[in-house]
């Protein structure tokens, strides 16, 4: 059953144009991912320095490679200091 994943990630203030640089440098790498079937950046209208990223995956072993990936885990250091506060939830559609 695939699992759909809601990152919601608020930037540390005066960092907002960097985490936006960083976040989308994980969008065409992780598209190109085995199991990817969609990964999706937004930045809020009103708010540049929220974004969410909505992802579907095939399976949950299959988003955790991706997790372990070398573009996501090699950024650690960088989202301590970009990143205010972020909740990723993983869900599973219903209807």
């Amino acid at each position: 059953m695939p699992l759909t994943i809601v990152a919601d990630i608020h930037a540390n203030p005066g960092h907002e144009d960097d985490l936006s640089e960083l976040l989308t440098s994980f969008v065409a790498p992780t598209r190109a991912e085995q199991g990817c079937i969609q990964y999706d950046l937004h930045r809020d209208d009103l708010d540049p320095g929220h974004f969410v990223f909505f992802e579907i995956w095939e399976t949950r072993d299959l988003w955790q490679d991706h997790i372990a990936s070398p573009h996501i885990a090699g950024a650690a250091e960088a989202r301590e200091r970009l990143v205010a506060r972020s909740i990723v939830s993983e869900m599973t559609r219903i209807a």
